[in-house]
């Protein structure tokens, strides 16, 4: 059995802090990385690995829209038209120095009521210019267009945790999608909802995020193999393509008493949102219970030869490096195991 398992941000990505490694006990992981053949390559988002594992050519930006508005209609009794789509996320700005730094909608707890009733508000605005705002999903918001905006958007997990300063869409019909959310940013500024968000201490929804614009890609093919994610856009791929995916169980072992004999796809982006915000201790933590849940485990099965081959796809912010190994990579006797900062 071959398995790919992609793990974005297996490594800190801000080389000038080494003490983040400190005493982190990580024998399986490390002695993977070890033992395995690393190829490195250009930085790439989750995203974007995600279409071309899935063969979806890039337009102006990747498609995450079309994709994801045909997965998030399913339980509703809306239905989505064909043609040009474009996520508007709800999201968080703050203000800190001369940096507007995101927070994104997964980390503000949206009810599915307050979505409802901000979405209607935008709609006062969006429909006298022939919009309207779906709120399909508490934190993935989506916008219909009739015509095909001719901008590029950034992704929002390239600015979540991050400064938005030089990040906003490009193009000659950027301008008017600029204009667009900052009268939306307005209406949101002494909206009830925030005034009620703020008295409890939660962080108000001040703004949409415009991004993943697109339409849906013809013949989308199933990949070659199972799937096993949490990750929305991952469902979503395999939504489009009539394949199922699976959340993955607590650990290998149960994954493997699960997996069919074919490839096997297994997407761990627990440590993406730790990050994103700079929270190293939980980053820490995660990369902790990935080790026991996971690394261990799939050592243990590689040394059993219940595993052919496995490959490691770490995603990161500087690089993309993909450790591969099969059960006789681990005979390498000259090989020493070093510290997971060692690879990163």
């Amino acid at each position: 059995m071959h398995i790919d398992i992609v793990v974005p941000a297996l490594f800190w990505p801000d080389p000038g802090e080494p003490g983040v490694y400190h005493q982190l006990r990580l024998p399986a992981l490390e002695k993977i990385l070890e033992k395995s053949r690393c190829s490195e390559y250009a930085t790439t988002s989750i995203e974007a690995w995600l279409c071309q594992f899935f063969k979806i050519e890039k337009q102006q930006d990747w498609p995450v829209a079309p994709i994801m508005v045909e997965m998030d209609s399913r339980n509703t009794s809306r239905a989505c038209d064909d043609g040009y789509w474009l996520r508007a996320d709800p999201v968080h700005l703050r203000i800190e120095n001369n940096h507007i730094l995101l927070v994104d909608g997964q980390m503000l707890n949206i009810s599915p009521k307050e979505a409802g009733d901000l979405a209607d508000n935008i709609n006062e605005l969006l429909t006298e210019e022939g919009l309207t705002l779906l709120p399909l999903h508490p934190h993935r918001w989506y916008v219909h267009s009739g015509e095909v905006p001719v901008m590029q958007t950034r992704l929002l997990s390239e600015v979540a945790g991050k400064n938005i300063n030089n990040q906003l869409p490009v193009g000659d019909g950027s301008l008017v999608w600029v204009r667009r959310v900052n009268e939306i940013q307005m209406l949101l500024h002494e909206h009830p909802i925030n005034q009620r968000r703020e008295m409890h201490g939660e962080p108000i929804i001040n703004s949409l995020w415009i991004w993943g614009g697109g339409v849906m890609p013809q013949n989308l093919m199933a990949a070659p193999c199972e799937i096993w994610s949490n990750h929305d856009f991952t469902q979503g791929l395999a939504n489009a393509a009539g394949m199922k995916c699976q959340s993955p169980p607590s650990n290998a072992y149960d994954w493997l008493s699960s997996a069919q004999d074919k490839k096997q796809l297994i997407m761990l982006d627990n440590l993406w949102n730790s990050v994103c915000y700079r929270d190293f201790t939980a980053w820490r933590n995660e990369l902790t219970k990935l080790e026991s849940a996971w690394f261990s485990p799939l050592l243990d099965l590689l040394k059993k030869r219940r595993i052919a081959k496995l490959t490691i796809t770490a995603l990161g912010e500087r690089s993309v490096k993909v450790f591969s190994l099969t059960p006789n990579s681990l005979w390498k006797l000259w090989t020493v195991n070093q510290s997971i900062a060692k690879h990163s």
